[in-house]
């Protein structure tokens, strides 16, 4: 299985990830187009960057004051 998380896109030391909820489950091949889709519309200088991780990813936390 495996899931979406949106980064950082400029790969930051506190990259604040986060998993994308709400979808159904679905094969990985259908996850990496979704990312494609998302990513090639937001273009490359898009803050944020979608991508396809396993089931088991732990997520990198965003700087803390």
């Amino acid at each position: 299985m495996s899931k979406i998380v949106h980064t950082d896109n400029f790969g930051g030391d506190y990259p604040d990830e986060k998993f994308v909820t709400g979808l159904p489950i679905l094969p990985e091949s259908t996850l990496k187009a979704i990312c494609q889709i998302i990513n090639d519309s937001a273009g490359p200088h898009a803050p944020r960057y979608y991508k396809v991780v396993p089931d088991d990813y732990e997520l990198q936390p965003g700087f803390e004051p």
